[in-house]
């Protein structure tokens, strides 16, 4: 069974130049949102939505889900540590014994992420009045479930939000952590989860499903927070408020109103966007 042991220390950067590089992780944000945009211009040509709303859907998504996602890792799991360097909770740089270095953006919370995201499109939505927000809402969980995909990838090859050991000879020596046991590679059970959802919200907005306003909303938030859910009993704590609460770690509390929100929206009596026209 040695052959599913396999030993992981990349490095974090394609290239580097004095203190400033090019991080996997960063190259990962730029792969899901430049598909993502790809995807969306599939999405509005087939609709015969006008590309010039595509452009600044995309500002509002990259500010609201960088942003979203920043304030979400600060606020829910960092805050004891942010809460004396204010600084650098938007700026790209780490406190050190020798000063400031620049680490560019990292430490991004995906339920923060799905609050920036809504609380951007609701922006978006009041001054582009185009289509009804829900319509887009359902459209763009195609590429934001990509993009996670390409995010977990992109932990992975940090290796940070590390799985527990697996007691075993299966898994992923994270070498780079100074580590000799192997881990559960819960960043790549996320991502491919993350990518079958893809592939399930990009079938269904095929079908008659897609008329029906909210459903593959809910069957989004369902979905990949079910996935975040029972991955996060094989990742390590990542801290937070589950010292206060136990039974469950941070992530799998944060989850819970999404899937309770996402099973709403699938099951509930909707209007189809045919009978709203």
């Amino acid at each position: 069974m040695y052959f599913l042991k396999i030993d992981w220390a990349p490095s974090e950067t394609l290239f580097k130049v004095g203190s400033f590089g090019i991080h996997y992780y960063s190259l990962m944000f730029i792969f899901a949102f430049g598909l993502g945009y790809y995807i969306m211009k599939k999405i509005f040509d087939r609709e015969k939505i006008p590309l010039e709303y595509l452009e600044s859907l995309f500002v509002y998504l990259i500010i609201s889900i960088l942003l979203g996602a920043r304030l979400g890792d600060v606020l829910f799991y960092s805050w004891d540590y942010y809460q004396n360097h204010l600084i650098e909770i938007l700026l790209p740089i780490r406190d050190t014994p020798t000063g400031y270095t620049f680490t560019g953006f990292r430490g991004l919370a995906s339920h923060g992420a799905v609050i920036g995201c809504l609380t951007g499109l609701y922006l978006y939505r009041r001054k582009y009045k185009f289509k009804p927000l829900i319509w887009i809402l359902d459209r763009v969980t195609i590429p934001i479930a990509l993009g996670a995909s390409f995010v977990r990838i992109g932990n992975f090859f940090n290796s940070e939000i590390v799985g527990k050991y697996s007691g075993s000879n299966f898994g992923v020596v994270f070498l780079n952590r100074g580590e000799n046991a192997a881990r559960h590679p819960a960043q790549l059970y996320e991502a491919f989860g993350y990518l079958i959802l893809f592939f399930i919200l990009k079938e269904l907005n095929k079908t008659s499903k897609k008329e029906k306003t909210g459903y593959l909303l809910g069957v989004f938030f369902t979905s990949m927070f079910v996935i975040r859910f029972l991955v996060e009993y094989l990742k390590e704590s990542q801290g937070g408020f589950e010292e206060y609460l136990p039974i469950l770690s941070t992530g799998q509390w944060l989850s819970i109103p999404f899937i309770l929100l996402g099973l709403y929206l699938m099951l509930r009596k909707a209007k189809t966007l045919s009978s709203e026209a």
